[in-house]
């Protein structure tokens, strides 16, 4: 068993599963933040699973279409997927690499399969801009899977997409406005994982392997959990391992203004942002 870090571990505040949904051109995924149950949970405002080995429900993939005002992240389990914009910048995303995208002022961007048979796995979280960054000019992180920080520790394995850990190892993104954890951890049976964060952060943790218990409860595969206030997360497993993403971040709290694609502080600014988006000033 790791050694106690927390003194106060964070509750489970509520606990829902992911909403079946299709985005793109008909994409099937699962949406865990911004469903009907759980709502946004400031800075991250959506996170969708995509999860799937029939390419029907994937090939389509995500054609052109806007963005302003947040970032985008999109990190795979499984699969490829070439992302391509307006401004020049294409690329590709492999099996445990990340791209972190900040739209910014706008941008025009594709997100499409690099293949049509397979397993195609991930997820694509939305994190919200502080106004004065959400016209700033877009820009990338991208990593590949095999340079994200890995930690190893007593029953457990963590990848540090973003974020530092207690033990000190970095997330391989850095500079983001918000400042956010967001671990992929594995736990082994009959194992606990403790990880202490900002005590003035909204947290949460999505379940997508097994199960673990938080709290006093227990959290399946394809269940989020909001968590309370405390120092930090507290879970174990039992006789099966598991595997979550835990993400934690303060929250803005400013006004939320959104439509679609675009996320400002003010209808006015929302409105704006169509216009520009029609009048090709992205």
């Amino acid at each position: 068993m790791s050694p106690t870090i927390l003194s106060r571990p964070r509750p489970v505040l509520s606990a829902a599963r992911g909403m079946p949904t299709s985005d793109g051109a008909g994409v099937r995924m699962t949406r865990v933040i911004s469903s009907p149950q759980v709502g946004v949970i400031d800075p991250f405002l959506l996170l969708d699973e995509f999860r799937s080995d029939d390419p029907t429900d994937y090939l389509a993939g995500f054609p052109d279409h806007p963005h302003r005002g947040f970032e985008t992240v999109t990190y795979m389990l499984a699969g490829r997927m070439r992302h391509k914009d307006n401004h020049g910048h294409e690329g590709v995303i492999d099996a445990g690499g990340v791209q972190w995208m900040r739209a910014g002022r706008g941008i025009v961007h594709s997100e499409m399969p690099e293949q049509e048979r397979g397993l195609m796995w991930g997820f694509q979280l939305w994190v919200n801009l502080p106004a004065e960054r959400k016209m700033s000019e877009p820009n990338y992180q991208e990593i590949a899977g095999s340079q994200i920080p890995e930690e190893a520790r007593e029953g457990a394995h963590v990848r540090v997409i973003s974020g530092r850990t207690t033990r000190g190892t970095d997330g391989a993104v850095r500079n983001i406005p918000t400042a956010p954890v967001y671990f992929d951890v594995q736990l082994q049976p009959d194992a606990t994982f403790e990880e202490a964060f900002d005590a003035e952060a909204n947290a949460c943790v999505y379940v997508y392997e097994g199960e673990i218990m938080v709290g006093g409860q227990t959290l399946e595969r394809g269940m989020l959990a909001r968590l309370g206030e405390g120092d930090g997360l507290r879970a174990a497993t039992g006789s099966k391992g598991a595997r979550f993403l835990l993400l934690a971040a303060r929250p803005i709290n400013e006004p939320v203004a959104w439509h679609g694609p675009f996320v400002m502080n003010t209808r006015d600014e929302l409105m704006q942002a169509f216009d520009d988006y029609r009048a090709g000033r992205f």
